[in-house]
């Protein structure tokens, strides 16, 4: 059994909408995001950060305790990262100044 696939452009939840589907005024209305679009940016942040820190992933790896291949999957917007491990990305590249968020 196929699941229909996600829809990954949609409006944000803090929009307040009529019954019609209008947003309506003062509500708070931002543009639609694309969820791919965010984690391949936030893969470019990590990437850049830790190339300006001359490491490696490997090095990014020991340091962090996150295992290179998902450090690699992050970097190249694949992978879902958790706030938690954002945090200890940060940590191992910066010290306690998190920058990638």
């Amino acid at each position: 059994m196929a699941f229909p696939k996600a829809k990954l452009d949609r409006p944000m939840l803090n929009q307040v909408r009529d019954f019609a589907g209008e947003v309506l005024p003062g509500s708070c209305a931002v543009p639609p995001y694309s969820e791919t679009a965010f984690l391949a940016e936030l893969g470019d942040r990590l990437k850049s950060s830790r190339m300006r820190c001359l490491l490696s992933r490997r090095e990014l790896a020991r340091r962090s305790g996150i295992s290179e291949r998902y450090i690699a999957q992050i970097e190249a917007g694949k992978g879902n990262v958790s706030i938690v491990l954002l945090l200890r990305l940060a940590s191992a590249i910066h010290g306690s100044q998190p920058q990638i968020v």
